[in-house]
């Protein structure tokens, strides 16, 4: 399973972000609804303040900044130099990839609740966007471009099911690198884009 941002363990090719696996500590410090919503927000719409965050959210300002500080705390975002104010910071999210292997944490009693809260909040995210995408308005060209596709026909091994997924983040980054080319180049970078990726074994009748 994969996030984004957090302190970078390792470079990646491609222009794609640095990837850190998340450890038990990271994974506490990050599973709460209120700090995986700011997190989100940082990471899609760029910097922004706990004043402009709260309002975003609905919550208070102080309450924010005490998240804010709290992520900073575990590496996922950091304080925008030169600024902004002593009384008034701006965050930014660290640009890195998050893994996290659950199978680590489902069996340990002291990180199965925030597993639990970080898997949910993920999906929900997951989801909103899409239900987002779905009810905007957009021009025929972007509504064709863009895509909900399933297929269930495939029988795959889990180093099949491995390499599938392998082999598609490896499109990504290579659509990636190719727009930072173009972006440096002068070219229009289009619309920001989302790339969901679910892919996973489904028990069969039987073995329900």
């Amino acid at each position: 399973m994969t996030d984004t941002p957090g302190p970078p363990s390792r470079p990646a090719a491609s222009g794609a972000p640095p990837t850190r696996q998340m450890d038990a500590r990271s994974l506490r410090g990050l599973a709460h609804p209120l700090r995986m919503r700011i997190l989100e927000l940082l990471r899609l719409d760029g910097p922004d303040t706990a004043t402009g965050l709260g309002g975003r959210l609905g919550e208070n300002t102080g309450t924010v900044s005490w998240h804010l500080r709290h992520l900073a705390a575990h590496g996922f975002i950091e304080e925008e130099t030169g600024r902004g104010t002593r009384r008034e910071r701006w965050w930014r999210a660290v640009r890195v990839s998050n893994n996290l292997n659950t199978t680590e944490f489902r069996d340990d009693p002291d990180t199965r609740g925030a597993l639990s809260v970080y898997v949910h909040e993920l999906v929900q995210q997951q989801f909103h966007r899409v239900v987002d995408y779905l009810t905007e308005d957009w021009d025929a060209e972007w509504r064709n471009a863009g895509t909900l596709t399933q297929w269930h026909d495939l029988r795959l091994s889990s180093a099949q099911l491995a390499a599938l997924n392998a082999e598609l983040a490896e499109v990504v980054d290579r659509h990636r690198a190719a727009a930072q080319r173009a972006s440096g180049a002068g070219t229009p970078e289009g619309q920001p884009i989302l790339v969901q990726l679910q892919s996973f074994p489904r028990k069969e009748r039987g073995e329900r």
